[in-house]
């Protein structure tokens, strides 16, 4: 009875221990700092056309924003955006913002992307996520979160756009700061920070 007993918590832990390393080969690894960035392929976006990392070759810097419509925090940051995005574009540096909605929810769906992107008059590409492949091989947690790529492509910054949720109390802009620590071809002092807003809703993936 006790040999039993013992075979049968081993057979469990073995099947347990199977399921945690199924788990972790599903989730891939996310980059480091100094890694090259992962690539997104075809996504579509609110003007309906197909978006790849590639048709951005010409630009000096790029700033990945994972964001949405359904969360507060991301809505609070979308005129901070706008406002980056046209701060940029105006001083011909060649720095680009990409937005990519990776949530699994009906509010973040690309007809309603599409209305949110008309309504804020987004001037930056805003593109769809569905499969969920990018956020999860960025290894995003949260929206919003930004990435900042050198012009190698490689991630030198992770983390939050600045210092305070509240846009009156900002005092340091981390995205600024890595944007021109990229134009001048070196890594920025702060290359890692806590993002902060609502989580990232994935989607559970079937076995």
């Amino acid at each position: 009875m006790i040999t039993m007993l013992k075979m049968s918590s081993t057979i469990g832990m073995f099947w347990i221990l199977s399921a945690c390393h199924a788990v972790a080969q599903e989730k891939p690894k996310a980059p480091e700092i100094g890694d090259v960035a992962p690539k997104w392929i075809d996504l579509v976006g609110t003007d309906d056309r197909k978006h790849s990392l590639t048709d951005l070759a010409d630009a000096s810097v790029i700033i990945v924003a994972f964001t949405c419509n359904s969360c507060p925090y991301a809505v609070d940051y979308e005129d901070r955006l706008i406002a980056l995005q046209q701060k940029y574009v105006d001083s011909k540096t060649g720095v680009q913002l990409v937005a990519i909605n990776s949530n699994a929810v009906a509010a973040d769906s690309l007809d309603k992307m599409k209305q949110r992107a008309a309504q804020k008059r987004f001037e930056f590409p805003y593109i769809r996520d569905e499969s969920q492949h990018v956020a999860r091989a960025y290894g995003a947690v949260y929206t919003p979160e930004f990435y900042v790529l050198n012009k190698q492509r490689r991630i030198i910054y992770q983390g939050a756009m600045d210092d305070s949720t509240d846009a009156g109390k900002v005092t340091v802009s981390y995205i600024d700061l890595a944007i021109e620590a990229a134009m001048a071809g070196k890594m920025p002092d702060v290359t890692k920070t806590g993002a902060r807003g609502c989580t990232i809703r994935f989607s559970r993936r079937r076995r």
